[in-house]
């Protein structure tokens, strides 16, 4: 199959713009800034409603648990991503 001159030229034209894309986005914006170190931290429970359970951490973002069975002043290690405001349980 020949490609006739807009063809080559648009094939060009967005081979550049995707290359110029992955340029961009790991000098500017690298792609590992979305990749989250996951951190560990004892915590007690301060609070379950219905199964999710709220914990304070180090990092002063409140932090949510789902399906959580602990109570209120419960002792737990808890992972979660940094600065997210979500958790999970690791050991009750």
């Amino acid at each position: 199959m020949e490609l006739n001159h807009s063809q080559k030229l648009a094939l060009g034209f967005g081979g550049c713009f995707i290359v110029a894309g992955l340029v961009l986005s790991t000098l500017v914006f690298p792609f590992w800034n979305f990749i989250r170190e996951d951190v560990y931290e004892d915590v007690v429970i301060l609070n379950n409603d219905d199964g999710v359970c709220y914990v304070e951490t180090q990092d002063n973002v409140p932090k949510t648990i789902e399906n959580c069975s602990l109570k209120q002043g419960d002792k737990a290690t808890i992972k979660f991503g940094e600065g997210l405001a979500w958790a999970t349980i690791v050991e009750p």
